[in-house]
């Protein structure tokens, strides 16, 4: 058995478990453990759990709930950099993540327990266009960025994200309604998740999907389940903003 001490977060819904830990720091969590302890019947619950390495540079590692990998998460970059911050008790207001899409530059305004972070999230790029899609991108991780119908239950919206998924090797899909060039509402299932309260790449894949074909402008307010998000699109780079909410300190004990 092992203890270990945990910090949950969330972004516009979209919930994390982050643990801190030192650089060179034996590693210890695997798809396994990752997804006990995301259980919501059985561990803490979780969309992901994210693991952050401090030491010269801060290094991130995000499991799934289902405990596979992923590349890149806008709201648990966010959520990261506030547990670091609340960690070590810093006073940075900027701080650069490792990620294994590449290096992110989180900036942070946070009193002790909540804020707003916002993230360079680098070039977003277009996949070859799935029949029935709006769009792919990428944005770190890829996406399947669909026009939603009202007419469609979720278990239909389910089975037809399974399909697109399945179509490029797995993907985040977004079921989106447009408002107006600056508003777009979207609901998401997520890769190795299901659904979720908000997300932070699929806002961004929504947004530059939107905007290649002259849907949306160049700032979008994206309305999530959770919450609202906000996207700027600067020629391909984006940003994403949102808030940050600390819920709880956790010690989870492995069975």
């Amino acid at each position: 058995m092992a203890l270990r001490t945990l910090q949950k977060w969330h972004g516009a819904g979209n919930d994390f478990l982050v643990e801190v830990i030192e650089d060179g720091a034996a590693p210890w969590w695997n798809a396994e453990r990752a997804r006990s302890v995301c259980s919501r019947a059985t561990g803490v619950g979780a969309d992901g759990l994210l693991v952050a390495t401090v030491g010269s540079e801060v290094s991130m590692v995000l499991f799934n709930a289902d405990g596979s990998g992923a590349e890149m998460s806008g709201n648990g970059i966010r959520c990261l950099a506030a547990a670091v911050r609340h960690a070590t008790h810093a006073e940075w207001d900027t701080l650069e993540v490792h990620t294994p899409a590449g290096p992110r530059t989180v900036t942070l305004e946070l009193d002790e327990y909540r804020g707003w972070g916002s993230v360079d999230m680098g070039e977003v790029t277009f996949g070859e266009t799935l029949e029935g899609a709006l769009g792919v991108a990428y944005v770190g991780n890829p996406h399947v960025v669909v026009r939603d119908d009202v007419q469609w239950s979720d278990a239909r919206r389910e089975q037809l994200a399974a399909s697109w998924s399945d179509q490029i090797g797995g993907a985040n899909v977004e079921f989106v309604s447009e408002g107006d060039r600056g508003h777009v509402s979207l609901r998401v299932i997520e890769r190795g998740v299901g659904w979720t309260l908000a997300c932070g790449t699929g806002s961004c894949a929504a947004a530059a999907v939107l905007h290649r074909d002259g849907l949306a402008g160049d700032d979008v307010v994206v309305e999530n389940p959770g919450g609202a998000l906000r996207v700027h699109l600067d020629g391909a780079r984006a940003s994403l903003g949102g808030p940050v909410q600390f819920i709880a300190n956790v010690e989870w004990l492995e069975a």
